[in-house]
């Protein structure tokens, strides 16, 4: 099997991580989704299992743990597992592509170290926790109790910045999405052997 690359996006809540990655997957065709494992609720109405995630039951998931069938994976919440399953990448490298992960700030950090230089690992953030709490609270879809706990995460998140390869700050949408695909060009064609 032909092994492609690893593109991962990470973020705090709110600073446009997944329109991003939903406008890559849109223009580039060489690109595949890596879906997710989680034990949460499926969300009605707008969620669909195997398209937005892998839905698992606790101990489905505990049982992949043991068959060790993940890359990555970990409690965000009390109990709330999210991993990212072995036979997503080998999914996607068969059908010739290259795998683009859309994952928190943890998660990113672990394929990282997983996929070392064959990964191009981006930070994607807001130009401040302010402008960030605009953003959420302009969605309407979180209470101010919610909204609050996620800047709070959003800030311990930011600490992490470092270590990845490279950030975008998403002021401009348009702007990201055109840095975003430049990087994306660039790391592609780019030997893995060579360095940087």
């Amino acid at each position: 099997m032909r092994q492609g690359k690893a593109i991962i996006f990470s973020a705090p809540s709110g600073s446009g991580k997944t329109t991003i990655v939903r406008y890559l997957l849109s223009t580039n065709k060489n690109l595949g989704f890596s879906i997710s494992a989680c034990t949460r609720e499926q969300r009605k109405g707008n969620e669909i299992g195997g398209r937005d995630y892998y839905f698992l039951t606790s101990e489905e998931f505990r049982q992949k743990v043991r068959e060790n069938a993940f890359i990555e994976y970990e409690e965000v919440y009390g109990g709330l597992y999210y991993g990212t399953l072995k036979s997503e990448v080998e999914r996607i490298w068969a059908e010739d592509k290259h795998v683009l992960f859309d994952v928190d700030v943890r998660g990113g950090i672990n394929l990282k170290n997983y996929f070392k230089d064959q990964a191009l690992a981006v930070f994607v953030r807001v130009p401040s926790i302010d402008e960030l709490g605009k953003r959420l609270r302009s969605r309407k879809t979180d209470s101010e109790e919610s909204i609050v706990r996620r800047l709070a995460k959003a800030e311990s998140e930011m600490m992490f910045e470092n270590q990845f390869d490279i950030t975008l700050v998403n002021v401009n949408l348009q702007d990201t999405l055109r840095k975003a695909q430049a990087l994306i060009d660039s790391f592609i064609t780019r030997d893995v052997t060579q360095p940087r």
